[in-house]
């Protein structure tokens, strides 16, 4: 991946280099170009979020990847309480106890 990485820069840097421009295209082309795309950190939307040990009762101000943790594991706790309540689980027909010897 690393080597198919420079080869692009590289001929993009040839290409770059090898082509002719004037003052009027230059210009033309920085506008076009994106430098930054979605790097900006600053612009922030809505209250802050929380972790979820911080205000446990407010699940509108955690962090999506705190809620998501807590939903699965919510939803996992009630599917495997509803099999374990439901399935009931092995009976023992014979009664025996531990401390008992079978003979």
């Amino acid at each position: 991946m690393a080597a198919w990485t420079a080869a692009a820069r590289q001929a993009a840097n040839l290409a770059r280099l090898s082509t002719p421009r004037t003052a009027a295209t230059s210009s033309q082309a920085s506008l076009l170009i994106q430098r930054r795309g979605l790097a900006g950190g600053g612009d922030h939307h809505g209250p802050p979020k929380v972790n979820f040990w911080q205000d446990p009762m407010s699940p509108s101000k955690w962090k999506e990847e705190h809620f998501v943790i807590v939903s699965l594991s919510g939803w996992g706790l009630v599917i495997f309480g509803g099999y374990k309540i439901f399935a009931g689980g092995k009976k023992d027909e014979k009664g025996e106890k531990v401390g008992e010897a079978a003979h």
